[in-house]
């Protein structure tokens, strides 16, 4: 169910009303969000539903298993049967057509023909982040940051809570499951934060993600006949439209989340207005980030020990990266990109310079500040060529045209689309305006100008807004 259909506009009062006026009680509560979010998810298809309960099944028990020994071998053993399941289903479904194709590739090129036996496997949606979020309830159970639940309700509904289920924020079981212990209470200013939020998120994907998408889909299919200008406005268009789709998927999620009393991490800040890579990705994908860097990143070793070993560390965190957001070369080497233009910074220890809003008491930036933001984009930009190309040979063949294609812009690709080119050249400045001059907010709607905002956005919504069409969050596919 997508959070920009009819269906989910009928689904989320419905469920709101039997929360918070039939289901009083905590534990009715529970069951209902546990039944709600598995409607949610089969909605896209049911077959998959069994997946996620086997997965919440074994680190429930393994959860309690745990509790019952202080044996570290035994503790070890539970931990690595958590780790093996999750991530062996993980990798059946994601990667294994990936590692079949490319072990016939790597025969044929040495002269051994093999006969394909890739098999037909569908992805189920939100895998990549379930499983994250059931892997870091054992973790941290191993570790003895978290008591193990013996409320299987309360645990199979953290790990379905349909807000985040298939595309995240990657809850942590110490911040969201103690939460479906607490009896809740309907807070109004919770509610409205969170329908301001959700206001946000819609323009965001509707608006600004939907428009781009219509143009980066033209112009990546149609590359080569595109001037140089154009292929550098397909980029930047996509810049927006991944930003505009996963943050406006992620302010949804958390402001259905408050709806219902419950408070979720934060998983974008502004990242845009980042005056390095490494302030980029501390603002982009925030629960992402953070996982790899508790989980991975800080057991490697993290920013400890000689340069080599932090370089290694680095390379592993941002090639994993990569990896998780998909079975293709490509994002392997968007990952690996955003390794080199962090290592600059890591040899210098420059890394953690920029820990604040940028010109957070001013208006405007400076000189310095302007040329950072805009070359920390360009970069950010480069790469998101790679992570949107369908091949690594068709993200090269992109940025070759770049530079040796006729250097004029032509609006020749929006044939049959002209009524939405230049507003989205006026959209995007328009959402960066908004965005700068509210950096230290969570949304336009709060301080100064907030009612005339709200209007705005709404009147925005309603004349721009891509309602027809439906289309799924790009990071369904992750």
């Amino acid at each position: 169910m997508l959070f920009n259909s009819f269906e989910f506009l009928f689904f989320l009062p419905i469920v709101f009303f039997l929360y918070w006026f039939v289901f009083k009680k905590i534990q009715l509560q529970n069951s209902l969000i546990l039944i709600a979010s598995y409607i949610f998810y089969g909605w896209w298809d049911w077959k998959f539903l069994g997946l996620i309960f086997l997965s919440t099944i074994l680190d429930y028990t393994i959860g309690l298993l745990l509790r019952k020994t202080d044996n570290k071998k035994k503790r070890r053993y539970l931990l690595w049967c958590s780790l093996l399941f999750n991530l062996g289903i993980l990798g059946f479904f994601k990667y294994y057509n990936f590692f079949v194709d490319n072990w016939i590739l790597a025969w044929s090129n040495l002269g051994i023909q093999m006969n394909k036996s890739s098999l037909n496997i569908i992805l189920p949606v939100g895998i990549s982040f379930y499983t994250f979020q059931t892997l870091s309830y054992a973790i941290d159970v191993f570790r003895n940051k978290l008591e193990p639940t013996k409320n299987f309700i309360a645990f199979a509904s953290f790990v379905s809570f349909f807000p985040q289920l298939v595309a995240g924020p990657i809850e942590r079981a110490t911040n969201l499951l103690p939460q479906f212990y607490q009896k809740r209470k309907f807070d109004y200013d919770l509610a409205v934060s969170g329908i301001k939020l959700i206001l946000w998120g819609l323009f965001k994907k509707i608006v600004i993600a939907d428009n781009c998408a219509i143009y980066v889909n033209e112009i990546f299919d149609t590359y080569q006949d595109q001037s140089s200008l154009t292929l550098i406005l397909g980029a930047i268009y996509f810049a927006f439209q991944i930003y505009g789709d996963f943050s406006g998927y992620s302010d949804i999620a958390i402001g259905t989340s408050r709806l219902f009393g419950f408070n979720l991490m934060r998983n974008f800040n502004y990242p845009y207005f980042s005056r390095d890579i490494a302030e980029f990705w501390r603002r982009w994908h925030i629960s992402l980030s953070t996982w790899f860097r508790d989980y991975l990143y800080i057991p490697l070793g993290g920013s400890k020990g000689p340069k080599w070993k932090q370089l290694r560390n680095v390379f592993i965190i941002f090639l994993v990266s990569g990896f998780w957001h998909g079975a293709n070369w490509t994002f392997i080497v968007w990952g690996g990109l955003n390794a080199l233009f962090f290592l600059p910074l890591l040899l210098t220890n420059k890394n953690r310079i920029h820990t604040d809003s940028v010109a957070k008491n001013n208006y405007i930036p400076n000189i310095k500040e302007i040329f950072q933001i805009f070359s920390t984009f360009i970069f950010t930009t480069f790469a998101w060529i790679f992570f949107r190309a369908e091949t690594v040979n068709h993200a090269w063949k992109y940025i070759l045209g770049i530079f040796n294609n006729q250097n004029t812009f032509k609006i020749d690709y929006i044939s049959g689309l002209e009524r939405f080119s230049f507003e989205v050249l006026f959209l995007i400045p328009i959402f960066c305006c908004f965005e700068w001059f509210y950096r230290v907010n969570e949304t336009p709607f709060e301080g100064r100008f907030k009612n005339l905002n709200e209007l705005i956005i709404i009147l925005m919504l309603l004349v721009f807004g891509q309602f027809t069409n439906h289309s799924s969050f790009i990071y369904f596919q992750f």
